[in-house]
């Protein structure tokens, strides 16, 4: 098979393995195109006297300038080897120019086989479905959240702290699904029409902003983590105080990561729409989001810790069978709200059972934000007391008529009702204790 051929099939390789590797090819196309520019300038350059062969380009290698008799030899491209063994291919300098390379083709000199295009076409099936899988996910999930702050922001007696910190995690969330339709369709949309594409400034802004946005989600799970825990573990804290270190935490603190990761791919690694992983850079990103899932895992051990010795408080019924069912519920209602699932994978390399990974981290990780809307808005107690209190009351109101000035006197009418002041886990007067888990229990769900 000739250069020409070698071509069209990384093209269409490129074209066929869409979800996961199209621009690793396209980088591949990339460098070529860039070692084409390179070797046509420097034929355009070069003054050819006799005995000496031109330079060649045979849209894969770029024979240098040679005198007659010489032969050269290259290791093939890494592209094309499969195996640990890389190989030869070589030209004869003659008086009639340059030979046919030996041997007879690239793709065998590399070792490279170009049936494995069915491979591409299974792999091309798996990710197609994982893309589906997420895309669903990401697209319940957006539109859950946003049904679930609105809900937060209409009703005033809902405004607390917790809440906050949870309409911030939900907008995290909602940003994340919005930067990965986005990055789909900048990355990928392109499938039809250009396999492809020059990278561009837009596309580099849209891998940052896609990089924030994952960023940003995994630092409010940690700070949903860090309020709970403080919330248990401090006696009296100023909540406004340490609400404005969790919005610098959240939103600030991915912004310095990602300004620092940019800034190094533009100086340093600057190729490519900044979608392939280069190390050591990208740690910058990858080391704060497995610190803060670590920081997390010890957090919710923490407050494991905390709860069980809630249950064993003399202040706690003798019921411990309830207590500990109650204790169990409230721990998986903290796994989705605190990404613990991540730590399965988090500490493992890249390329460590990818195909599992995907599924885990893509398709699962898309369904959290629709499984914290539901459980922390949809399913919360006091969410559901508020929606049926207005319901109750704009249908009294619609009895009575439009007119009248009957009101239901309500505690809490300056907008901060009681119940909502108690967190999922707050705490009772020193004489009191701290709070028991049905406490904690009524405010989860």
């Amino acid at each position: 098979m000739d250069a020409s051929k070698m071509i069209v099939f990384i093209s269409l390789s490129c074209f066929f393995t869409g979800v996961k590797t199209s621009f690793e090819e396209c980088q591949i196309m990339m460098e070529i195109e860039k070692e084409r520019d390179f070797c046509i300038n420097k034929m355009e350059s070069e003054n050819i006297t006799s005995g000496v062969c031109a330079t060649l380009w045979d849209n894969i290698t770029c024979w240098p300038s040679t005198n007659t008799g010489d032969v050269v030899t290259f290791p093939c491209p890494k592209f094309l080897t499969t195996s640990n063994k890389i190989g030869n291919v070589t030209r004869n300098c003659t008086g009639e120019g340059w030979t046919e390379l030996y041997p007879v083709s690239y793709f065998f000199a590399c070792g490279y086989d170009p049936n494995t295009t069915n491979i591409a076409n299974e792999e091309e099936g798996f990710y197609k479905i994982v893309k589906i899988g997420y895309t669903v996910g990401y697209s319940l999930s957006l539109i859950s959240l946003t049904a679930a702050i609105i809900i937060l922001c209409i009703f005033r007696k809902l405004h607390c702290t917790r809440n906050y910190i949870h309409m911030h995690l939900f907008m995290s969330f909602i940003l994340r699904a919005i930067s990965v339709i986005i990055k789909d369709v900048i990355l990928f949309g392109f499938e039809e029409s250009d396999l492809c594409p020059m990278p561009s400034i837009g596309c580099k802004a849209v891998l940052v902003f896609f990089h924030y946005c994952v960023m940003a989600n995994y630092f409010w799970l940690l700070v949903e983590g860090l309020y709970l825990h403080t919330l248990l573990a401090i006696s009296f804290f100023s909540e406004r105080k340490y609400f404005w270190c969790y919005i610098l935490i959240g939103w600030g603190a991915p912004s310095v990561f990602m300004t620092a990761w940019s800034i190094t791919r533009a100086y340093f690694s600057d190729f490519g729409c900044w979608n392939t992983i280069v190390h050591p850079y990208w740690w910058i990103i990858r080391a704060p989001i497995v610190l803060s899932i670590l920081v997390n895992m010890c957090l919710f051990i923490c407050i494991i810790r905390i709860l069980v010795q809630k249950v064993h408080s003399p202040d706690v019924g003798r019921n411990e069978s309830s207590q500990y069912l109650r204790l169990a519920k409230s721990t998986l209602l903290l796994i989705p709200l605190f990404g613990i699932h991540y730590i399965v994978f988090s500490f493992y390399p890249d390329n460590f059972a990818k195909n599992i990974k995907f599924i885990f981290d893509l398709i699962l990780g898309s369904f959290q934000g629709f499984i914290v809307g539901v459980l922390y808005c949809f399913l919360n107690g006091e969410v559901q007391s508020e929606i049926k209190r207005k319901w109750r009351r704009w249908h009294l109101e619609r009895l009575l008529g439009t007119d009248t000035k009957y009101h239901h006197p309500s505690m809490g009418s300056n907008g901060t009702n009681f119940s909502t002041q108690i967190s999922m886990f707050t705490k009772s007067s020193p004489k009191a204790g701290r709070a028991s888990v049905s406490h904690a229990d009524s405010s989860l769900v």
